[in-house]
């Protein structure tokens, strides 16, 4: 520590200033009257730096952080003191805290870096950040693997390790458990939605579904393979044991500041045992009807729609098109202190204040069905069906929104109208059909070109074509740049196809409830379509024809072959 710190300290005590204001303050907060200029202990500490002379900074923008002095601080340091080496000048180390009263912490840096100490402050939320940020480097995970020695005695203590902190790559953690927590950090800071455990001949392949596309990362020897999916299985308290049956477990782990849980699937394969690990980051829940993507018609169409008291609406999509986000952000506007809102769910992904969620349990019993049951019996005013799986549940919800109750659920279908083809085939009467149901809407996720790295193009003859009537002198691309790891996308944007459920495409499902038939009928009352709506994205610049092709390419075949 600088000799300027401690006289500023000596000074600074020898008044007895900060500890007769700290003492008064506290009587403040304990009365009943307590005064409204009391300080925040952020403000006090800023203001303690002030006096000692230090620099202060409300983040850390000022500063080019030296990844190669956070390299010589531990983790488990930084985290447990909240102050963080910057940068390195001929006067010293320059070291960011938010105690400027830490005098042993920055002691113990002098000694770990080797020189003299410039402290200066920094809110502990700033701090926080960066060592979240910081101490994850790129080729963490690389360097593990190329130091790690075959060691018996740190086998054997995977097992009984339990990691609660993602970052803490402390040396008493085995080299197993330190590589797996930065391979599933690794994940969540690309915004992974997938981490894939798949044992090969040769190795383990472990792959990053980011943005709906699997991306291979890292490929662990042979040797590691049976350590690092032991200790998944250990981790979502699964029988490690059993290795013929598929098993589902859930882990639940903290990194820097935030909790994310993981649902964790096991499947017994000719090469070994696959695991697939599904992150549900609360952080990177957007919910919000108005935030998801939906044009301004549509927009304000489906909102006249969950507006009803009564009757089914259905969303329809692909597994991980985003039906459940669009569901969740229907309940979080209708929910209010006058509504009962209820949900049925395989499994509940994320937790919604104010409303009841349950889990389907097939095992005892408690199927979609059966739950729904007992749903009814609670007194709802709205119902969430996580899905219509059979024609048991199909009923059951009919039934519900002709008796008083609005229902929403979702189906796996390739566009709307098909929606209408498919709960015929379950058994349900198209009269039914078309008295209850309100609306089905249609969705996909496409990518959007990174901003960053975004050019524009001339469009190619089979793009032209694609587009037809659509006059295009210009399309976009990216060319790929390191913030999107040389994809050209980054992030992705929701498209959608809302059949409104009008006398005329109530007439057509009972004439016929065949699906081209129906979307003829509401094409022409101005239904917006999967393929439409994904090329006027492209149009503007937000994803490419190559996106377009790929999410709607199944409701070109359908119109193909009908």
């Amino acid at each position: 520590m600088s000799s300027k710190l401690r006289s500023s300290l000596g000074t600074f005590f020898s008044l007895d200033l900060f500890k007769k204001k700290k003492t008064e303050e506290q009587e403040a907060v304990k009365s009943p009257q307590q005064p409204k200029n009391v300080q925040s202990e952020e403000e006090h500490a800023k203001e303690l730096a002030l006096l000692l002379d230090l620099s202060t900074y409300d983040d850390l923008s000022s500063f080019q952080i030296d990844r190669t002095l956070t390299k010589r601080v531990p983790y488990s340091f930084v985290k447990k003191h909240f102050v963080l080496p910057v940068a390195e000048g001929p006067e010293g180390v320059t070291v960011v805290t938010s105690d400027p009263l830490n005098i042993d912490a920055i002691e113990e840096l002098r000694y770990l870096l080797g020189g003299n100490i410039i402290t200066a402050f920094v809110p502990k939320q700033a701090i926080m950040a960066a060592i979240h940020e910081y101490y994850h480097g790129d080729d963490a995970a690389t360097e593990i693997l190329e130091n790690m020695q075959g060691n018996e005695e740190e086998e054997n203590a995977i097992g009984a390790l339990q990691v609660y902190d993602l970052l803490d790559d402390s040396q008493e953690l085995p080299s197993v458990v330190r590589l797996l927590n930065y391979i599933i950090s690794e994940a969540i800071q690309q915004n992974a939605s997938d981490i894939h455990f798949e044992p090969k001949e040769t190795g383990l392949s472990v792959r990053y579904r980011i943005d709906g596309v699997l991306q291979t990362k890292l490929s662990p020897s042979q040797e590691l393979t049976a350590q690092l999916l032991t200790r998944l299985k250990v981790m979502a308290k699964l029988d490690i044991a059993e290795k013929r049956l598929p098993q589902d477990g859930r882990i639940k782990m903290r990194m820097g500041g935030k909790e994310v849980d993981f649902r964790v699937s096991t499947l017994p394969v000719v090469t070994g045992e696959r695991i697939v690990l599904r992150i549900l980051d609360k952080g990177n829940i957007v919910l919000g009807l108005d935030k998801i993507g939906f044009p301004t018609p549509l927009l304000a169409e489906f909102r006249r729609q969950i507006g009803f008291s009564e009757g089914i609406i259905l969303v329809t999509g692909p597994t991980g098109s985003g039906k459940t986000t669009t569901l969740y952000s229907a309940l979080t506007e209708l929910k209010d202190d006058h509504t009962n809102i209820m949900t049925i769910e395989d499994p509940v992904e994320y937790r919604l204040k104010g409303i009841s969620q349950m889990g389907v349990h097939p095992k005892i019993g408690l199927t979609f069905a059966a739950g729904l049951r007992h749903i009814l019996r609670q007194d709802p005013d709205v119902i969430m069906v996580g899905e219509i799986r059979d024609k048991e549940t199909a009923e059951i919800a009919i039934q519900a929104a002709l008796t008083g109750h609005l229902v929403l659920s979702t189906l796996h279908t390739n566009d709307a109208p098909s929606a209408i083809a498919r709960l015929v085939d379950m058994g349900i009467e198209p009269y039914l059909i078309s008295s209850c149901c309100i609306g089905i809407m249609a969705q996909r996720l496409v990518r959007k070109i990174c901003p960053l790295c975004k050019t524009s193009y001339t469009p190619t003859a089979s793009e032209r074509d694609t587009l037809k009537e659509i006059e295009a002198n210009k399309l976009y691309k990216g060319a790929g740049c390191s913030s999107c790891l040389g994809s050209g996308y980054q992030g992705r944007h929701g498209v959608y196809e809302l059949m409104p459920i009008t006398n005329a495409v109530r007439k057509q499902i009972l004439h016929s409830p065949e699906a081209t038939q129906i979307q003829n009928v509401a094409c022409a009352e101005g239904m917006m379509t999967l393929r439409s709506h994904s090329q006027s994205l492209a149009l503007q610049g937000i994803t490419t024809m190559e996106e377009v092709w790929r999410v709607t390419r199944a409701e070109e075949t359908s119109s193909t072959v009908s």
